[in-house]
């Protein structure tokens, strides 16, 4: 008998209120659907139901797309009752909906993609380890994500409004977002409010705001471009003075949020013992985006496993005995992200005269990848398998990074 003749397979297609789940057999075959609430009440609704479909000597198995947010208390839950569960990528699931001619969507045709996607790759998928630490590393990733794309979406809004305000704007600070421009524009939120301000004042308050590094001649400089600019002053001023200075607030409330949540993160991380940030390159913000997609790193059995986690693994394409491997296009699309930032930080080489380069083992492997002949996506691509292998180790034996042995061409492709 095969080895997956002895499961039943169990996709859940997972919501906020509830799940849709739905059994197969080793020969895709559907036995039953069922929905639950997503309350822990239900789960052991789901565990009967399931065992009733469970032959003699037969164990279920079950695959969850989303073990971190709609469907983490199921999945703790299953894996505090010692069940199998698997971590279905949603590009998998995709593409299992996609392969059909007619096109579906529905809770329950979702459902059973994911446990054809589970069936079929049950060797390939990691095991679901919702373990507290790595969610919550996860939430607090998750929440800094957001301040920032907040900061910078209010960055974009602050822009808008300058320019009615100081047509020049752009040239008074180097950064409209330093604590120089910013204390400006809070204080100074259009040319009105600057009247009655001689030069050595602006200098004096543009001193403290920037710990002394503005001169007198950049308060002349500001005060002589807002001359040139003319009047700008429209009706209901006074409200549009308000969205600048709300903006300019909001904005370094924002800062504080952001470096309140790496204060935790700076907390919480040693507690894992992963020394990630031994590599250059790598900060307290990297290293937990890499722990938050990555989780227990024990969930892959090998490196080759991570890297098809993240999509870096190649494809093979080929026709008629001619082909070539080409980037997946699949995976974890954040988590291929990270090890893509990181591959470039890795190559990079100082500007000037010294040539100086972040990482010389790196760089000589990237230069030896584009001398084969490689692209230099490919040889990009090339790097961040590389990086997959490091860091795996780093994570499974928990050690330092340390630029002391070269790199050699296994498993980097």
């Amino acid at each position: 008998m095969h080895y997956k003749q002895k499961h039943i397979y169990v996709g859940l297609d997972l919501h906020k209120a509830h799940h849709t789940a739905v059994i197969i057999d080793c020969w895709n075959t559907k036995l039953d659907e069922i929905q639950i609430e997503n309350k822990p009440n239900s789960f052991d609704d789901l565990l009967k139901w399931v065992k009733k479909h469970c032959k003699k000597g037969m164990t279920p198995v079950y695959g969850l797309e989303d073990t971190g947010g709609n469907g983490r208390a199921l999945a703790v839950h299953l894996v505090e009752k010692k069940q199998i569960v698997k971590e279905v990528n949603s590009a998998l699931s995709y593409n299992e909906r996609k392969s059909y001619a007619t096109t579906q969507k529905s809770d329950s045709w979702d459902a059973y993609c994911i446990a054809k996607v589970l069936l079929s790759r049950l060797d390939e998928l990691p095991d679901a380890n919702p373990q507290d630490i790595y969610w919550t590393i996860g939430q607090m990733v998750a929440r800094r994500n957001a301040l920032v794309k907040h900061a910078s979406s209010l960055k974009n809004q602050l822009h808008q409004q300058l320019s009615y305000h100081f047509p020049s704007y752009k040239k008074f600070f180097c950064d409209i977002d330093g604590k120089a421009a910013l204390a400006f524009w809070e204080e100074y939120p259009a040319p009105h409010h600057l009247e009655t301000v001689g030069e050595e004042e602006l200098a004096t308050y543009l001193r403290k705001a920037s710990h002394n590094t503005c001169s007198t001649r950049k308060a002349e400089g500001i005060l002589e471009l807002v001359k040139k600019d003319g009047e700008t002053k429209r009706n209901y001023q006074e409200s549009r003075d308000f969205l600048i200075v709300n903006m300019v607030q909001d904005m370094k409330r924002s800062r504080e949020l952001i470096k309140e949540t790496e204060a935790q993160l700076r907390q919480i991380m040693p507690q894992l013992d992963y020394k990630l940030e031994s590599m250059d390159g790598i900060d307290v913000v990297t290293a937990s985006q890499l722990v938050a997609e990555i989780g227990d790193i024990n969930r892959f059995s090998k490196a080759d496993k991570l890297a098809r986690f993240a999509g870096i693994a190649p494809v093979r394409f080929s026709s008629g005995g001619k082909g070539k491997d080409q980037a997946s296009g699949q995976g974890n699309r954040v988590l291929n992200s990270i090890f893509h930032n990181l591959a470039v930080q890795q190559i990079q080489v100082a500007k000037g005269s010294n040539k100086k380069q972040r990482n010389p083992l790196m760089h000589e492997f990237y230069q030896r990848k584009l001398a084969e002949g490689k692209t230099k996506k490919q040889a990009l691509i090339c790097v961040m398998r590389r990086l997959v292998n490091i860091i795996y180790s780093m994570m499974k034996n928990k050690t330092e990074y340390r630029m002391v042995t070269p790199l050699t061409d296994r498993q980097a492709g």
